[in-house]
């Protein structure tokens, strides 16, 4: 996709776990993903049934958390206006370079 930025693929939610985001997907629940065609084992690349709870970080090449949003309610994202600004602030004071 020719992006300029790092992407971070999770498989087995070991950063997401770090963060304490992930949860258990409850044993009732696990036929109807099956049914949607969601093996989470699969894309968890082992034999699992967690998932992360959707969070947006922006962190800067000192580690430092710059901006976080997590929220549960998985129908609820942060504004990318939001993120653009965190980003532009950061360039903005020098933060970009390296």
């Amino acid at each position: 996709m020719k992006l300029t930025f790092e992407v971070l693929s999770d498989v087995g939610n070991r950063v997401a776990r770090q963060f304490g985001i992930v949860f258990v997907l409850p044993e009732e629940l696990r036929p109807r993903y099956t049914g949607f065609g969601i093996d989470i084992p699969a894309a968890n690349g082992d034999e699992t049934f967690e998932l992360p709870i959707p969070a947006t970080y922006v962190i800067d090449r000192d580690r430092k958390i710059r901006m976080a949003f997590v929220d549960a309610d998985y129908t609820r994202r942060v504004d990318p206006e939001v993120v653009i600004s965190v980003l532009r602030e950061m360039r903005d004071q020098g933060m970009g370079k390296g």
